[in-house]
Order: C-alpha cells, then sequence, then structure tokens
C-alpha cells in the first residue's frame, strides 16, 4: 500500500478505473454502513448491527454464504445504492498526524491496481478542478469520515433506548434448506412500536427515531436476499 495526499499538481493526469470485484472488497457478505445511509440503503438491503467489544457497528447483509454479494453481477453492483465504503475505491481520507483540528484531505493508494489505468477515468478537469468521479469518491469519503466519528455512539444511544435485540436470523429457503446468520442485533419493533410519548420525542429531537425506523423496515429486504439467493441457484 503506498497511500498519497491527492493534489492537482502532481496528479493532474492521473487516471482511476472504478472497477469492482473480489480483488476490491465487493465480494464480501457484509459491509459497515453509517447513519447518513441509512435512508438510501433500507430500500435495497437489510440493515443489522453487531457488537464489536463494547461498541456497536451497523452493517448490511448482501450475501448468505461467504464472501457472497447477492448485488454484484457481471458488470457491477444491481442494487440501486452501494455502500460508501466501496464507492470510495481507492481512496481515503485523513487528516495529518498531530494536527486533528486540519482540514481532512483525500489521499489516493498507487499501488491500487485501478490507478494509473488509461482507460479510467480522470480525477481533475484542465483547468485543475475535481472531475465528476472525484466529486462521486469526495462525497463518499464524506460520509465515512463523518460517520466514523458519530457512528459509534449513535448506536450506543439506540442501544441504551432498549430498540436494539440479539438475533439469531433465520433464513428458510424452502426446499432448500436455510440459513442462520447469528450474533447481530435488529431493531426491536415491539419497543420502538412501545416507547414512552416523551422518549418518542426525544429520540425524534436526536434523529434517532428516524433512524430505527429505517433500520426496522429494512428487514423487509430479507425477502429479497432469499429471492435472489434462490434465483443463484437456479443459475438464473
Amino acid at each position: 500500500m503506498n497511500r498519497v495526499l491527492l493534489n492537482n499538481v502532481d496528479h493532474a493526469e492521473l487516471r482511476v478505473a472504478p472497477r469492482v470485484g473480489a480483488d476490491h472488497g465487493d465480494r464480501a457478505n457484509q459491509l459497515p454502513i453509517f447513519p447518513a445511509e441509512f435512508e438510501q440503503a433500507q430500500r435495497d438491503f437489510p440493515i443489522l448491527f453487531r457488537r464489536d467489544g463494547d461498541s456497536i457497528d451497523a452493517i448490511v447483509l448482501l450475501g448468505l454464504d461467504p464472501d457472497e454479494n447477492l448485488f454484484l453481477g457481471e458488470q457491477g453492483w444491481t442494487s440501486r445504492y452501494v455502500p460508501a465504503v466501496q464507492r470510495r475505491g481507492p481512496f481515503s481520507i485523513g487528516v495529518a498526524a498531530g494536527a486533528s483540528d486540519a482540514e481532512p484531505m483525500v489521499h489516493v493508494d498507487l499501488d491500487d491496481p485501478r490507478v494509473g489505468d488509461d482507460g479510467g477515468l480522470p480525477l481533475f478537469l484542465p483547468h485543475g478542478g475535481d472531475a465528476p468521479y472525484l466529486q462521486h469518491v469526495a462525497a463518499a469519503l464524506r460520509v465515512i469520515y463523518e460517520g466514523s466519528q458519530q457512528a459509534r455512539a449513535t448506536n450506543a444511544q439506540l442501544a441504551a433506548a432498549g430498540l436494539l435485540r440479539e438475533v439469531v436470523l433465520e433464513i428458510d429457503l424452502g426446499d432448500e434448506g436455510g440459513y442462520n446468520v447469528p450474533g447481530v442485533l435488529a431493531v426491536d419493533e415491539e419497543a420502538l412500536a412501545a416507547l414512552p410519548d416523551a422518549e418518542v420525542v426525544r429520540l425524534h429531537r436526536a434523529g434517532l427515531l428516524r433512524l430505527a425506523t429505517m433500520a426496522a423496515a429494512s428487514l423487509a429486504n430479507v425477502s429479497r436476499l432469499i429471492e435472489l439467493k434462490n434465483k443463484k441457484r437456479a443459475g438464473v
């Protein structure tokens, strides 16, 4: 890995191919997401949560077997939304060591095989401004950077409000058997419906009620996973 600070002087002519695939992490059956992604992610994927020590992370479930993304086709993602961690491609964002109050800057991994591809997309316009592809990447990086600052605190508040419960997600494929997805948490719809009025107002004002509602609604997408899995098994 060779991450360097991106700039429109040294990298004025640099092109990057927005390829996807197993080599770039797109075949993971789960990916992290951040609060700003819930609205779009809940339209395609089940949103669940996992404990990481004392912290809780939100994830989307993309497949049932290891290294299986049922939303990844030969031409790329088939879902309407792609999580920010994959939209960023070979880019990252960060601040200089010891300068936590500095503006976060975009970095690029020059060792990534997508970087320097002559058939790729330009990062900068001829006059030095950001090209559309870099704007797309920057938006994804912004979601990740801002989400990394607040996501765990947000998820902890959902848990503290009694809205997350541990579940073993059972997925029935009929005659083909089924799958269990252990070690996850999901929004407890009964607890959500039973919230006292004052707590509803508090969570609404904090923006948490909306997140919990979207995560709860997203669980209907388990049926979409079943549909895609059955099509894959049938070779459709």
